[in-house]
């Protein structure tokens, strides 16, 4: 399965990336677990780190760690306030 993965703000900055596309492994089957996997990369991928204040949308829908992860789905990680 492969999806997209976006990153806006502070995060984008931080990680020096604003786009990835990422292929999941069957251990990866949800947005927590994805960021968990992404944060596991250590340096500036710790920004994602569980307890850090980062938001997820999944598809432009604001969702929780426990959102499932489908073939395709567009996952969006910013910081909780985010300027134009």
């Amino acid at each position: 399965m492969a999806i997209q993965v976006l990153f806006f703000a502070s995060l984008r900055e931080a990680l020096g990336v604003s786009a990835l596309s990422y292929e999941l492994s069957p251990a990866i089957a949800s947005v927590g677990a994805l960021r968990e996997s992404l944060a596991a990369q250590g340096g500036d991928w710790l920004a994602l780190a569980p307890g850090r204040a980062v938001r997820t949308a999944v598809n432009q829908d604001m969702v929780g760690a426990a959102h499932p992860l489908m073939d395709g789905d567009e996952v969006a990680f910013f910081p909780p306030v985010t300027g134009g």
